[in-house]
């Protein structure tokens, strides 16, 4: 990654006025200070992600493009997954959290690791690297961690944190409690390895990030800096990152390409602007376009199409992008079914809702079966008006039947009643 002054988001401001136009920063030690680091040359700086499951979701999204963006600016990303603090888990306001076992977190290292690499560059004069706290915490005695750790907290700050404060009433294990310990020990070890002047992450990490800040300055090094971005959250109130059916993850596995896609298509009107400013690498101008084209035309959804085709392009790749906006077209009778992967149009299918059945009835059993109309009498009266298609294809006699070789890929047919109602079916064997 070659840094240059065009690798800045755009050409007007400085990367601290960028990042706060976007709204990225929400609590700093200084803004001074955070400008004069930011905008004074290369600096080290680390975010870090705890293995608490399988793969990483889209809440993890705004901690990874603001390393992207860093990383544009010419700053050093350290990646930390946390294969030490993974094992103890922060502590949750509502209950003590469930400790997964070592080779299970140590599994999840891996995967999150290689699910980070897509977002920075490992060349050039400022490459990112992956590091792992559990190099320098597995290394320490118990004795060595209250001796040389413990003695800088005292307590009395520690049990101001919120979450702590929370958790005073039914309880906090000891394992929690000394979290924050833990990750402020991993500011000190990588100011003190790789000179990392800087650290970020979520609001909700303000309390462990500042004792880290503290505890480097009590070590005697520095001076380090640090801020978070704000929590992303929904104008509708339900959580950022939710869906029916459950998280939205980075990992195809869990979440695919083309349901990643969906989710970005279908934000809110008054939630797509913040997500642009947060998440996209566009320029202000170019965001500021689309700004005003979700004013002016909202039913057009040009700002959510432009967000999810980059951030799908970003997470999954060009092709399962393409593949992702073609299938968004042809459920809707604007593409070609026969051109889409089986793996997407499952995955299309299935966020419509798919029916498996074991031997196909006509047409009229199937609008029935797959939802698509209550009863055999109102899906006969759909194919008799026109409303009723299979693979896009306008079904117009009342005890119509497909064929085998109608099925796609061998096992799929796609059913939609009028322009926007559609449903997949699965022939099993």
């Amino acid at each position: 990654m070659t840094v240059t002054d065009s690798n800045l988001p755009h050409g007007r401001d400085s990367l601290t006025e960028d990042l706060r136009w976007r709204g990225l920063i929400q609590d700093s030690t200084g803004l001074d200070e955070l400008r004069e680091l930011l905008d004074g040359g290369s600096a080290t700086f680390y975010v870090g992600f705890d293995p608490t499951a399988p793969s990483l979701h889209i809440g993890h999204l705004m901690q990874v493009t603001t390393a992207r963006r860093l990383q544009l600016a010419g700053h050093r990303p350290l990646l930390l997954v946390g294969g030490a603090t993974g094992q103890i888990g922060d502590p949750k306001e509502s209950a003590e959290r469930t400790l997964n076992p070592p080779e299970v977190v140590a599994g999840w290292v891996q995967r999150i690791r290689d699910q980070l690499s897509p977002f920075v560059s490992y060349t050039g004069e400022n490459a990112a690297q992956l590091v792992n706290n559990l190099d320098w915490t597995g290394e320490m005695s118990v004795v060595e961690f209250l001796r040389d750790v413990g003695k800088h907290f005292p307590v009395n700050k520690m049990l101001a944190r919120e979450v702590v404060k929370a958790r005073l009433e039914t309880g906090i294990s000891f394992t929690e409690f000394s979290y924050q310990l833990l990750q402020a020990n991993d500011f000190f070890e990588l100011h003190r390895r790789h000179g990392c002047q800087l650290q970020y992450g979520g609001s909700d990490q303000w309390g462990n990030i500042t004792a880290g800040v503290d505890y480097v300055r009590r070590r005697g090094a520095g001076p380090v800096e640090a801020f978070t971005t704000p929590l992303v959250t929904r104008s509708d109130g339900t959580k950022f990152g939710k869906t029916e059916g459950g998280a939205v993850w980075l990992d195809p596995e869990m979440t695919s390409p083309y349901a990643f896609y969906q989710f970005w298509v279908n934000a809110d009107d008054r939630d797509v602007t913040r997500y642009l400013r947060y998440f996209s690498f566009r320029s202000r101008e170019e965001i500021e376009a689309l700004e005003k084209e979700t004013a002016e035309r909202p039913a057009a959804r040009s700002a959510q199409r432009a967000l999810a085709e980059e951030l799908t392009t970003l997470v999954h790749g060009e092709r399962e992008m393409a593949q992702a906006v073609a299938a968004s077209q042809a459920l809707f009778g604007r593409g070609s079914l026969e051109e889409l992967t089986p793996e997407t149009l499952r995955a299309a299918l299935t966020e419509a809702g798919l029916v498996h059945l074991d031997q196909l009835p006509d047409v009229a059993g199937l609008l029935r079966d797959s939802g698509l109309v209550p009863s055999l009498k109102e899906a006969r009266r759909v194919i008799a008006e026109g409303g009723a298609y299979v693979n896009n294809t306008r079904v117009t006699e009342v005890d119509a039947t497909v064929a085998p070789e109608d099925l796609l890929h061998g096992r799929y047919l796609v059913l939609r009643r009028g322009k926007r109602s559609f449903a997949g079916v699965e022939l099993r064997g």
